[in-house]
C-alpha cells in the first residue's frame, strides 16, 4: 500500500468570490463542495475565517460551519481556522457547543493566533479589547476549560458547550503554535498552503517536544496544501493564473476577488512579485494525474504526515470540483 492510500484527504474553503459572483452564490458553491468531497471520501471540511477581503466570503465561520453540517451527513465540518484574538473564548465556546449540539461527533475547532485582518478591522471586531497573540496561550486554555466537565464552583459555564469536549487543533505558519500544540498534547495544523517556509522545522519541533495527553497519544500533522489538478499539465498551469492573479493581489493589497485564467501572467507582474508568489505556492501540486502523483509522494516520504487538507482557488466552480476527483482518482 502506497502513502498516497494510507493518508487522509480533506479540504479547506474560502469561499471564494468571482469577480462576476456574489457571496451567496460562494456559500452555495460552498455546500455544493463539501457534498462533493464527502461523496470522495475525504475526512473533513473546514473553512477559514478572514474579514475585510472582498473576495473571501467565510467571515462568519461558525454560522457558515453549521450551514454546510446540515447539508452533509458523514463529514467532519470546521473552523480552519477561528482567529482567537478576534473573538472571546466564551463566545467561541458558544458557539461551538451550540455546532456539537446539533451535529454530534462531526465539529472541528481549529484556533490560529493572528487577527486575520488589519488593525482598524481587528479593532472593529474587539472594540473594547484589541486580543493580542501574546494572550493566545492563554485563551486556548480558557477555551477547553469552557468546553471541558463542569467544575464545582464554577461561576462561568459556556452553555450549550460545557462538556462537549469539541476537538481543538493549533494551526500556524511559524514555530509558536508548533511549539504549544507539542506542550498541550494537541492536534497540529500547519498552514504550509501559503506559508511553507518553516514546514520542516515545526514538524520536527511540534514532533520532537509532543507530550500525550488526555485527547492525543501521539502527535498528529495535518499540512495544508494548495491543489490544482487537472486532466493534463497545460490545462492546469494554465487553470493556475487564477491564483497567480489573487496571490498577486494580495501581495499589493488589491481586490480579492476570483478572476478568470490566463493565457499567459507575462506583463503581469515584476520579477521580485513572481517569485514571491512562487513562494507562497512553494508546496502547490499543480499538473495532470501523473505529476499530482509524482510530487504527492515526495511530499509525503519528506514529512510522513497524516493529513493533508487541499484548497484549490480556481474560478470556474466546475474545474474546482474536477480537481478533487483528479486528486481521488490517485488512491
Amino acid at each position: 500500500m502506497s502513502l498516497i492510500d494510507q493518508i487522509r484527504f480533506s479540504t479547506l474553503d474560502l469561499a471564494p468570490i468571482r469577480d462576476d459572483g456574489t457571496p451567496a452564490q460562494a456559500l452555495r458553491n460552498s455546500l455544493a463542495l463539501a457534498q462533493h468531497v464527502e461523496r470522495l471520501g475525504f475526512e473533513r471540511f473546514w473553512v477559514a475565517e478572514h474579514h475585510n477581503m472582498d473576495g473571501i466570503a467565510s467571515s462568519a465561520t461558525a454560522v457558515l460551519i453549521g450551514y454546510l453540517a446540515g447539508g452533509t451527513s458523514r463529514i467532519r465540518v470546521g473552523a480552519g481556522g477561528v482567529m482567537l484574538p478576534n473573538h472571546s473564548p466564551l463566545v467561541i465556546a458558544e458557539q461551538f457547543g451550540t455546532l456539537e449540539a446539533l451535529y454530534p461527533g462531526r465539529i472541528d475547532l481549529g484556533l490560529g493566533r493572528a487577527p486575520g485582518a488589519d488593525q482598524y478591522t481587528a479593532h472593529a471586531l474587539r472594540r473594547d479589547r484589541l486580543g493580542s497573540a501574546d494572550d493566545f496561550p492563554a485563551e486556548v486554555e480558557e477555551l477547553q476549560f469552557l468546553l471541558g466537565p463542569s467544575q464545582p464552583g464554577q461561576r462561568v459555564i459556556a452553555m450549550p458547550g460545557v462538556g462537549s469536549q469539541v476537538p481543538i487543533w493549533l494551526l500556524g505558519s511559524s514555530l509558536f503554535s508548533a511549539q504549544l500544540a507539542a506542550a498541550k498534547g494537541l492536534p497540529y495544523a500547519f498552514a504550509s498552503h501559503f506559508a511553507p517556509r518553516y514546514m520542516h522545522e515545526a514538524i520536527r519541533l511540534y514532533r520532537d517536544n509532543f507530550q500525550p495527553s488526555e485527547v492525543l497519544q501521539k502527535p498528529y500533522v495535518m499540512l495544508g496544501v494548495p491543489l490544482i489538478a487537472a486532466d493534463s499539465d497545460e490545462r492546469a498551469e494554465y487553470l493556475a493564473t487564477s491564483a497567480y492573479q489573487r496571490i498577486l493581489a494580495l501581495i499589493r493589497g488589491q481586490s480579492l476577488v476570483q478572476r478568470p485564467p490566463l493565457a499567459s501572467m507575462q506583463g503581469l507582474w515584476q520579477p521580485h512579485e513572481q517569485q514571491a508568489v512562487g513562494e507562497f505556492l512553494g508546496l502547490a501540486l499543480i499538473g495532470g494525474p501523473q505529476k499530482i502523483r509524482a510530487r504527492l509522494e515526495v511530499l509525503l516520504e519528506q514529512t510522513q504526515a497524516d493529513e493533508l487538507i487541499f484548497t484549490s482557488d480556481l474560478y470556474a466552480f466546475e474545474d474546482r470540483l474536477r480537481s478533487f476527483e483528479v486528486l481521488a482518482s490517485l488512491r
